[in-house]
């Protein structure tokens, strides 16, 4: 194992510490162990692993107010009809394509 010798500092906002911190702790993860996983994704994806983009207009995934408003409508009456799919089911076509791939 790789001698840990370096230091990372930075200030950020106290709240987003806080509550950062209290979900990691949740989760029984250390920050030194967060702050190494994202640095070794910088170093694996050859830049930052996650999207940065500015959003533009509402944050409705893309769609306008009615539109979004409109595909919840439908999903909600599928799920009266019990028209859906298992979360069971979801979750292994999931696995199959994003974890076994």
């Amino acid at each position: 194992m790789a001698n840990k010798s370096a230091t990372v500092s930075c200030r950020i906002e106290e709240d987003v510490k806080v509550q950062a911190e209290e979900i990691l702790d949740q989760l029984g993860l250390p920050v030194s162990i967060v702050i190494g996983s994202l640095y070794r994704q910088i170093i694996d994806k050859g830049g930052i692993p996650f999207s940065l983009t500015i959003r533009q207009g509402n944050d409705n995934f893309g769609y306008t107010d009615e539109e979004l408003n409109a595909k919840l409508e439908h999903s909600y009456q599928q799920v009266l009809r019990r028209e859906g799919t298992p979360i069971k089911e979801v979750f292994d076509r999931l696995e199959r394509k994003y974890v076994n791939a």
